[in-house]
């Protein structure tokens, strides 16, 4: 009767071995997506830390720059700047080049100080613009390379935590082992 009722219907039983089979094949399917998902997001965020790498090691060098006195002006030139500028571009010297070493090797640490470096240059130019003057562009992009660098990594740990409760619920359920 049941062999009937599924003709009528267009449904067909599969059998056991089938079943297995298809769970075992959407298993594989969903482990070379996450793994696919697991290197783009590991590139994206290789590339991201090279770029912000390059480019805080030249902002560095403007600092030093300004240090040396190369540059003529009242802010360019290290012992004519006001006591905050000083502390502020002899602080930021050292830290945007080994900053910058530390993102081009993808080093957590790079990020780390990645972040002192925004966080000091926000309070310097938010909340004392009288002193530093205006956020300029390189907070702007400072700010939002950083954010996105937070972006990546919290995609990637949702992806982990998303594949680990996925493995577990598997090998959770009542005869998986016999599935595979």
């Amino acid at each position: 009767m049941a062999r009937l009722f599924s003709m009528a219907t267009g449904r067909t039983q599969a059998s056991p071995a089938a079943a297995a089979q298809t769970v075992t094949e959407r298993a594989e399917l969903a482990r070379i997506k996450d793994e696919r998902a697991e290197r783009l997001n590991r590139r994206l965020t290789v590339v991201l830390c090279r770029l912000a790498g390059f480019m805080l090691f030249g902002l560095g060098a403007v600092y030093w720059v300004r240090i040396v006195g190369i540059h003529e002006g009242a802010l360019w030139r290290f012992d004519l700047m006001p006591v905050a500028w000083k502390v502020s571009v002899a602080s930021l010297a050292v830290l945007y080049p080994v900053a910058g070493v530390g993102l081009w090797m993808t080093a957590s640490w790079g990020a780390v100080i990645w972040a002192i470096i925004v966080l000091a240059e926000s309070l310097m130019h938010l909340a004392l613009p009288y002193i530093f003057g205006e956020p300029g562009l390189f907070l702007f992009l400072n700010a939002f390379g950083f954010l996105m660098l937070i972006v990546l990594r919290l995609v990637g740990w949702w992806e982990a935590r998303h594949r680990l409760s996925r493995g577990l619920s598997h090998a959770a359920r009542p005869g998986a082992d016999k599935a595979s």
